[in-house]
């Protein structure tokens, strides 16, 4: 299935993959331009053999210092109809730059994309509602992101906001 589905997606996707560069995994990747991959997702899930109909996962990276450009979103699609074959998805996002998002195809995608854009910084197009989704509406910056710091401003933040809410709580309760 490995070779079969690599020919049709490097054939049938020619303009759409970058190149890849030497991971250590053993899952089928691909490196895919943030413009198409709508279309390669879209193109996977409906296709009538490979039918990658399940979103098991949406993360990021973020490679600050080691690679360009910064970070990087993670799909892991399934296939139920070929075993749960898993084929993983990478696109490479630039500082500021968004992804479209996937919310249209797969409506699972709404609340890990929510939380990539709330703990990266990485918003996505198209998104019916990106907005935070863990931390509070008015906290400043986004702390899963390296460069963020350790101590400072959030950490207070934090542990003020949070002492506040549980005095509140035993109050009430």
């Amino acid at each position: 299935m490995k070779e079969k589905l690599t020919e049709f997606i490097t054939t049938r996707f020619v303009d759409c993959l970058l190149p890849q560069r030497d991971i250590n995994t053993n899952l089928l990747y691909f490196s895919i331009q943030k413009e198409k991959l709508p279309e390669v997702v879209r193109t996977l899930k409906d296709h009538p053999e490979f039918a990658f109909s399940f979103l098991n996962d949406l993360t990021s990276i973020d490679w600050l210092g080691k690679r360009e450009p910064r970070f990087e979103v993670i799909y892991l699609l399934r296939s139920p109809k070929l075993g749960h074959f898993r084929l993983q998805l990478r696109v490479p996002v630039g500082e500021g730059e968004s992804v479209p998002s996937l919310s249209e195809i797969f409506p699972a995608a709404n609340w890990p994309e929510r939380e990539v854009f709330d703990l990266m910084g990485i918003p996505f197009s198209g998104h019916p509602r990106m907005e935070r989704l863990i931390m509070p509406d008015n906290f400043v910056g986004h702390p899963l992101r390296k460069d963020y710091p350790l101590e400072g401003p959030g950490q207070d933040y934090l542990i003020e906001d949070l002492l506040t809410i549980h005095v509140k709580e035993d109050i009430t309760g």
